[in-house]
């Protein structure tokens, strides 16, 4: 209470010693919008600030840039860099002049009344409610991904896996560069590792702690791209989806239909690889133009081809046991998401609180003359004391 005299502490109508918190919120409100305009007009844009990181479509080159706003409709693009340090600006601006207007102004008493704006727990209650709106949203941005979320420091996100996105761009990349045993050493190593599904956010269990490389180890090399082929008929390995554990190995054309498998029974297979004569090409790493017909290596080399790109892993550096951890990503966002909830439900306690203080805190003593039959001559009110309560 050294400065008791600010006009926070006393109220605007009697100037009694009280928390104005209407103006104390407000003066908060007006710090935050503060640093929010000079992030977005400073630190972002490189006035006076190191940028943001940023990367291309494919999340290859990424590095640190200055960010100009864009205050136009493309700014509405949540893939858009120009949004961010222009959002933080609007909403800077307008934050402000909305903390100086209720800082200079008093709401009228029923809508004092109403929201409970005296009482300290509504007020905090409020507050809880701009935090889990903000939980919610980076938890959001996170695992749906958005340009403030780059694939090479949070990993990929499980919707690149289910969309086949890089395994599209791969392809796209090879038809452009002719030949095409060529093309596949030109391809970058991050796309490489983005095409494979150990990197997919919900493969790893939330109740498997530690890093990524406690699953299937630290990556060595980059054995090559698998093709399959029947005759001349060109097949693929169906990809394991994100959320299954094991999934049956199955080889299908162009078309979807399916032509080669690694049957559960050997002695009713019907589709079998041996059979069909299925052969194997790589393309591209360190095994780049390695053609084999051996029924065990073509099966072997199907089962890693459902993961995505084949990989040769170090296992021993970081004791990896095979299972799959989920990324940054994963993590980042169930996180967020449980703290969202418990902002939810913190702001849900102390709004009903405030709203049925009457309630719960019972009968109080000031109460009293208002109920106690014979303390009044008219019961509840005040003015009128009988005689007989004077001696009470």
């Amino acid at each position: 209470w050294g400065y008791s005299d600010l006009d926070a502490f006393s109220t605007s109508l009697s100037h009694t010693i009280t928390l104005d918190l209407n103006r104390i919120i407000n003066i908060h409100l007006l710090l935050s919008s503060t640093i929010c305009t000079g992030y977005g007009l400073a630190h972002i844009s490189g006035l006076s600030g190191p940028g943001m990181y940023t990367s291309d479509l494919h999340h290859i080159l990424g590095s640190v840039r200055f960010i100009k706003p864009a205050l136009n409709l493309i700014a509405l693009s949540t893939y858009t860099y120009g949004v961010i340090p222009s959002h933080h600006i609007v909403a800077g601006y307008l934050n402000t002049l909305t903390s100086l207007w209720h800082t200079s102004s008093t709401p009228s008493p029923i809508l004092f009344q109403l929201m409970r704006m005296g009482n300290l727990e509504g007020v905090l209650s409020t507050s809880i409610v701009a935090v889990f709106y903000a939980s919610c949203v980076t938890s959001a941005t996170m695992w749906y991904g958005s340009a403030t979320s780059p694939h090479e420091l949070y990993g990929t996100t499980r919707y690149d896996w289910d969309n086949a996105t890089f395994s599209l761009n791969i392809e796209s990349r090879v038809a452009a560069v002719r030949p095409s045993s060529y093309a596949w050493n030109t391809l970058p190593d991050a796309l490489v590792l983005y095409d494979y599904i150990g990197c997919n956010p919900s493969k790893g269990g939330l109740f498997r702690s530690g890093p990524l490389i406690k699953g299937h180890g630290v990556i060595q090399n980059w054995i090559g791209h698998a093709s399959f082929s029947q005759g001349t008929l060109s097949l693929a390995v169906r990809r394991m989806p994100a959320f299954f554990e094991t999934f049956p190995v199955i080889l299908i054309d162009q078309s979807g239909t399916v032509r080669a498998d690694i049957s559960f029974r050997r002695g009713s297979s019907t589709y079998g690889v041996e059979q069909l004569s299925v052969r194997l090409s790589i393309s591209g790493g360190t095994l780049n133009g390695l053609a084999v017909s051996n029924g065990s290596l073509v099966k072997n080399y199907a089962r890693k081809a459902q993961f995505g790109e084949i990989f040769t892993f170090d296992k021993k550096t970081a004791s990896s046991d095979g299972l799959w951890r989920t990324s940054i990503r994963g993590w980042y966002s169930f996180s967020h998401v449980i703290l969202s909830f418990i902002f939810l439900f913190g702001h849900l306690w102390h709004a009903a609180r405030s709203l049925f203080k009457d309630i719960w805190t019972g009968v109080l003593i000031s109460s009293i003359s208002k109920l106690e039959y014979g303390r009044n001559e008219k019961l509840g009110d005040d003015t009128t004391t009988s005689k007989t309560s004077a001696f009470l």
